[in-house]
């Protein structure tokens, strides 16, 4: 097993006024040649965007894009045609595909909104440009595991264009969990959303990471009530 740990004040932080941004990996006018990527997850940004403000119109192309709000509501519009509000409990995947132009806003006047915004390069690049998103009951994650993106079409989980999964678990303390990963070639990139865990003899804090590759399970316990994303992603 090879594990690489990410504590939350390593990442890149920048303060925009309207926009308090922290990168896990190089983005924008930040840049670590160490932490480029983990596998084919590419950035894994934690935002937050001050009320009716947000980022205008622009590009993208071959990169899947899943957002998940934390707090507050989100207002997506793209050239598919697609203009939504995305609120807390939902999950939204974009495949940008060929090209595609969007917007996200804000859609409070009143209250900032909390997001994380995870690409993930694709397995096959060119595909028609896809957006969909979903709700996903808090209630199915408590003390199990919620697969919200996966490479499946069965209808309980998003689509995703990658042999990638997307999961929460919301960890009562003192409770114990295993990982199982689902591809035998993937690996694992744990953030902890909130909270405290032990993971294989490590500890994380609240949005600490940590990528895991080269083991079939993980297994970590819970030091205090903890919101846990699991994102399990080819290496190569």
């Amino acid at each position: 097993m090879k594990t690489i740990i990410h504590k939350a004040d390593t990442r890149g932080y920048f303060n925009h006024g309207w926009l308090k941004t922290h990168h896990t990996f190089s983005f924008a006018g930040y840049y670590d040649p160490k932490r480029t990527h983990f596998g084919l997850l590419r950035v894994l940004n934690d935002d937050t965007i001050d009320p009716g403000m947000g980022f205008g119109t622009h590009p993208h192309d071959n990169m899947e894009i899943v957002t998940i709000p934390l707090e507050g509501t989100l207002e997506h519009q793209d050239s598919t045609g697609h203009k939504e509000v995305l609120k807390t409990e939902e999950v939204q995947i974009m495949s940008a595909g060929s090209g595609l132009t969007h917007s996200e806003y804000n859609h409070s006047k009143a209250e900032p909104v909390t997001l994380l915004q995870i690409w993930v390069f694709p397995k096959e690049k060119d595909i028609t440009p896809r957006y969909d998103q979903k709700i996903f009951d808090k209630k199915d994650r408590e003390n199990k595991l919620n697969t919200m993106v996966s490479p499946e079409k069965n209808g309980h989980s998003l689509w995703i264009n990658q042999d990638a999964y997307f999961s929460r678990l919301k960890l009562d303390s003192g409770k114990s969990f295993e990982y199982k990963i689902n591809k035998n070639s993937n690996g694992l990139y744990v953030f902890l959303i909130d909270g405290k865990i032990n993971i294989d003899g490590q500890t994380l804090d609240t949005r600490d990471g940590i990528g895991i590759e080269d083991t079939n399970a993980v297994s970590l316990k819970a030091e205090k009530d903890s919101e846990i994303l699991f994102i399990e992603i080819p290496m190569r």
